[in-house]
């Protein structure tokens, strides 16, 4: 059975380190996260970074966004729209990069209520960031949170249904998702819908206090991966840790697991 690329994150301080341990360490890509502060802020800097993505040739590179407190949903029309200019601004860069995916949150990353958000504006903004994406020949995903609008299913699907995103999978963030926890829904509902929508995934056990937490063995994902391996366009798995003893326990894992899989044995 073919197996997915697998991609950890750009922890590295720089493009060389992070390229010497990815290929060291049989990775397939990079997901490459921008945050505000990493968003190039002139030309030169934008060059600077145009070389780091370049250097990691022949890995695959896609993109995460992941932008604090900046949401196209705000309620504050002013702020709603600078966040518009943001993420295109962004989609924009990705696109020079040679990007072809991107990772986006909407509805709560950086916040600690959902209360000055604003539905409909978030749908609108989302709707109009789509188009420009496709524009730019970049598939842009939306990603489920541990909480707010996209860690319910059925509002994550109506995001996903009403806008035309693609999606990414976040297991550890699925995991721990209120009504999942409380037993109203289960981690497969985020999928069921629309399993064709889902082109990446975020692998580890799940999210705590003290961040992405990874699995002590197989038995801790496996019913989740059994989940994302089902997906028939999810060929893209980033292992979400940022530490190296914490990333290397779960490629650890992932790769027993394929073991496992491969000959035909349960977990």
């Amino acid at each position: 059975m073919k197996h997915p690329i697998l991609a950890c994150c750009n922890f590295h301080p720089t493009a060389a380190d992070l390229k010497e341990f990815t290929l060291e360490h049989g990775f397939g890509g990079i997901d490459w996260t921008i945050t505000l502060d990493k968003v190039p802020a002139n030309a030169a800097a934008e060059a600077e970074l145009v070389r780091a993505i370049a250097s990691l040739a022949p890995l695959e590179v896609r993109y995460h966004l992941a932008f604090q407190g900046v949401d196209l949903g705000d309620e504050d029309p002013d702020k709603a729209k600078q966040a518009r200019r943001v993420f295109t601004q962004a989609v924009r860069l990705i696109s020079k990069l040679g990007g072809r995916v991107v990772t986006i949150h909407i509805g709560g990353l950086g916040r600690d209520s959902s209360s000055d958000l604003c539905w409909p504006t978030a749908l609108e903004g989302l709707q109009g960031l789509v188009q420009f994406a496709n524009r730019w020949r970049v598939r842009l995903c939306v990603e489920n949170l541990a909480w707010g609008w996209t860690s319910r299913p059925e509002l994550f699907e109506k995001l996903l249904r009403l806008s035309g995103a693609w999606a990414t999978l976040d297991l550890g963030h699925a995991q721990v998702s209120p009504v999942v926890q409380s037993g109203l829904y289960r981690v497969k509902d985020f999928v069921a819908p629309h399993p064709d929508r889902f082109v990446n995934a975020h692998i580890y056990h799940e999210e705590n206090d003290h961040g992405h937490e990874p699995p002590a063995d197989v038995s801790d994902l496996e019913p989740r991966l059994r989940l994302v391996g089902s997906l028939p366009r999810c060929d893209w798995w980033v292992l979400e840790l940022r530490e190296e003893e914490a990333l290397l326990k779960t490629l650890a894992v992932i790769t027993e697991y394929f073991r496992l899989r491969d000959h035909g044995r349960e977990v």
